[in-house]
């Protein structure tokens, strides 16, 4: 038994040696301090499409390279290796720390523009939380400010077309609720402040013909006495509507209750 015993203990004892020799050369590259080696196996990986790896032996890099020539192109490419593998969360932290670092490299417009297809992606349908479509607005923004002619100027006023739309739509939607709610002063309040944030909403004919909607149903459900007055309101929102929009396939069902209301005054 005793003899079973410590052949038991000899036999970890020697694949506990043994482990460090079975170490690959990516252990020991990582692990190491030859800069150079690092450098070469970090790129050899990225060509390669291995890019955990890559993101891995260049975020090492990033605080061996520090205050070098190196270290403006490892910073880029740890963020292009974490964007490539599709963890565009890292990534985007990754590009905006590399453009406060080298706002004048020449990686610096695609690093930007890489930025801002990161914060695109993680933007919202319009029913959910819009902050991150404000940051990538502003993101993209500043690249346009920064690149009027850069190569991916075009796509950005694409995405920034498209999600001012969504703001648009998520402001109108959110007054419409009101709407909905049959609370039809409020929703003329909502339509209005809508329109006097962003005169150029793109629902600008829906929020003119809801505010005409609402001032009218306000109106037609108010006490007798009040009814002339508010009813007022709804002429001057009519009117406001068919200046704008003459043509629109809302005038028909306006123009109906417009003279209802001049027959009862």
């Amino acid at each position: 038994m005793k003899r079973r015993h410590n052949t038991l203990i000899l036999a970890v004892l020697l694949v506990l040696a043994a482990i460090p020799a079975c170490k690959t050369e990516y252990d020991r590259v990582l692990e190491g301090s030859d800069v150079d080696a690092k450098y070469k196996l970090a790129f050899q990986y990225f060509n390669a499409g291995k890019y955990t790896r890559a993101a891995q032996l260049f975020e090492s890099l990033s605080l061996m390279t520090s205050g070098t020539d190196q270290h403006d192109t490892v910073m880029y490419y740890l963020g292009l290796s974490n964007y490539s593998n599709k963890d565009y969360y890292t990534a985007e932290t990754n590009f905006d720390q590399y453009l406060t670092y080298f706002p004048q490299s020449s990686f610096s417009e695609m690093a930007s523009f890489l930025r801002i297809d990161c914060l695109y992606r993680a933007t919202l349908r319009y029913e959910l939380d819009q902050t991150p479509t404000y940051k990538a607005i502003t993101a993209m923004g500043e690249y346009l400010r920064d690149h009027p002619a850069g190569a991916n100027s075009d796509i950005c006023r694409h995405w920034m077309e498209e999600l001012s739309e969504r703001l648009d739509r998520k402001a109108f939607e959110n007054a419409r609720l009101y709407y909905k709610m049959e609370d039809y002063l409020a929703s003329r309040v909502a339509f209005k402040n809508i329109l006097k944030d962003n005169a150029d909403n793109v629902f600008r004919e829906e929020i003119l013909y809801y505010s005409a909607m609402s001032s009218y149903k306000y109106a037609a459900m108010s006490v007798p006495e009040k009814q002339k007055e508010r009813f007022l309101v709804f002429q001057d929102d009519y009117l406001n509507f068919v200046g704008e929009y003459p043509e629109s396939s809302h005038r028909k069902e306006l123009d109906g209750l417009y003279n209802k209301v001049k027959e009862k005054n």
